[in-house]
């Protein structure tokens, strides 16, 4: 397998793998389970062992409007709405999670037919529901870092349009991506997550980071250990617990399992942990066992192939 397609593989299945993980103790305080060591039934949604939730559905439902259309914000909405009415892209044919915000930008989109608009821009509704689905944009486009780093974060921040328009959302975004491409070119980690990185140094001389994602990006995740690191809905704490999880950690394995056992929104500090640590060790530093258990793993490698096929 070449380093790209095991990068970039592992950044899509590792969101899968950590949403997965963290979907059993998902809304439970943290130190109130059971430490998470592998996949386990339960949770809010009842689900089995491998199964994951909204995040990788998201996460599908993008990847194939891409592969399938290019780059359309409608057509990716039109694929949520399907998801959500229908079931399409759920792991058990039926829509059981979907964020608050996510619902109302939704119902905005069926309205108006607008993605463009259809996300919530007020500062409180700045919820991780667009990081937690990102890895598509970076493994498709890859082939814009390091040269247009500005194409690559305004696809990223676009990506949040349809259901999450804070601004913090946005940067979120687009630090995120930015930080994907790096380890998925095989960068190393402590390169690309320096506070003074160069391509991040020339993303902020095109349009600087929200200030509170700047924090993040500053290395705030390496200063705070819990319980000031939370495994919460806030886009920047989900940003930075998922970075704290994953900037010091020796392998995949650690790296997820820090993120998930942070508890409360533990499947989506999994997932985008997962991302991370997917695109740095790739698809062959992710456990075998969680990867044959991971629930309908054809539905990724199949997203995966539209991906990487259209890469460049």
């Amino acid at each position: 397998m070449n380093q790209f397609k095991n990068r970039g593989s592992g950044c899509l299945l590792g969101l899968a793998v950590g949403d997965a993980l963290g979907a059993a103790v998902e809304f439970k305080p943290p130190g109130s389970f059971a430490p998470v060591t592998g996949y386990r039934a339960g949770g809010p949604h009842g689900l089995s062992p491998g199964e994951w939730t909204d995040d990788t559905s998201m996460a599908l439902a993008m990847a194939e409007s891409i592969a399938q259309v290019g780059w359309d914000l409608d057509d990716q909405a039109r694929r949520y709405v399907d998801w959500w009415r229908n079931g399409t892209y759920s792991v058990n044919g039926r829509c059981f999670d979907i964020g608050i915000t996510t619902r109302a930008s939704l119902v905005l989109f069926e309205r108006d037919g607008d993605a463009r608009n259809s996300g919530d821009r007020a500062e409180r509704a700045s919820g991780n529901g667009s990081i937690m689905r990102l890895a598509p944009v970076p493994i498709r486009y890859l082939d814009h870092f390091p040269n247009q780093i500005e194409q690559l974060a305004t696809l990223a921040a676009e990506s949040s349009l349809p259901t999450h328009g804070s601004p913090q959302c946005l940067s979120a975004c687009q630090y995120m991506a930015l930080i994907l491409a790096g380890l998925m070119h095989g960068l190393d980690r402590d390169t690309v997550l320096a506070p003074d990185w160069e391509p991040l140094e020339q993303l902020r001389r095109l349009q600087p980071l929200h200030p509170a994602v700047d924090v993040v990006a500053l290395g705030s995740f390496r200063r705070l250990q819990p319980p000031e690191i939370q495994g919460s809905g806030y886009v920047v704490k989900s940003l930075e617990a998922a970075l704290w999880a994953f900037h010091d950690a020796q392998d995949f394995r650690e790296a997820v399992l820090k993120a998930v056992n942070l508890g409360d929104d533990a499947d989506t500090t999994g997932a985008v942990c997962g991302q991370f640590a997917g695109a740095f060790w790739g698809e062959a530093g992710i456990p075998q066992e969680w990867l044959d258990g991971l629930a309908k793993r054809e539905m990724l490698e199949q997203a995966l192939t539209g991906l990487i096929v259209n890469n460049g």
